[in-house]
């Protein structure tokens, strides 16, 4: 057996999706944050939104480790988001169903991290979908189909860990499925 390896993970999503949430719920770390004062509270009613990036770590049953990095959701900060992807082993695209236009929201972060994505290694987590059932499931496959893309898209609640961790299996799945793919990534 060798030595432990190191995989980057990303989440990704609108303002409010629950990126923080997401990776707090599975870290074995207390979060880093980058958090500062929302200054779009018409959009979104919230205190603080991160600006660089949030970071948790999880150490799996074989000793390799998880680095998890939250990515900005505002637009403002798109320039974290292909720093952020640099290398990264997957993504995991967090959408919150209450937003105006999560459809939307979904093209936005699919199309922004689409190399990570056509590579089969990313997954979608709708949230807030048991109290704004509209647009559902199938929708969301529409738009990732619309971009090229075969992705899982699952509804989630990232407050519970069970829920992060399945996103997380998902995401594995797709990865060793692809395990050529998946060496040259090991190599960057």
């Amino acid at each position: 057996m060798g030595q432990p390896r190191e995989y980057k993970l990303l989440f990704t999503g609108s303002m409010g999706a629950g990126k923080t949430t997401a990776i707090a719920a599975i870290s074995q770390i207390t979060p880093v944050r980058t958090d500062v004062a929302n200054t779009d509270v018409d959009t979104f009613d919230k205190a603080t939104t991160t600006a660089a990036l949030d970071y948790g770590e999880l150490t799996l049953e074989g000793g390799d480790r998880l680095r998890l990095y939250g990515t900005p959701g505002q637009a403002r900060f798109d320039f974290m988001w292909k720093i952020l992807g640099r290398g990264a082993l997957g993504v995991v695209v967090l959408v919150d169903n209450s937003r105006p236009d999560p459809l939307e929201d979904l093209r936005t972060y699919l199309g922004a991290f689409a190399e990570v994505a056509r590579g089969a290694r990313a997954v979608v987590g709708i949230g807030r979908a048991e109290t704004h059932p509209s647009p559902d499931i199938a929708q969301f496959h529409d738009v990732a189909e619309s971009l090229g893309l075969q992705v899982p898209i699952l509804s989630v609640d990232v407050r519970r860990r069970e829920d992060v961790l399945l996103l997380l299996d998902i995401l594995f799945h797709q990865v060793e499925a692809q395990a050529p793919a998946f060496e040259d990534i090991q190599g960057e």
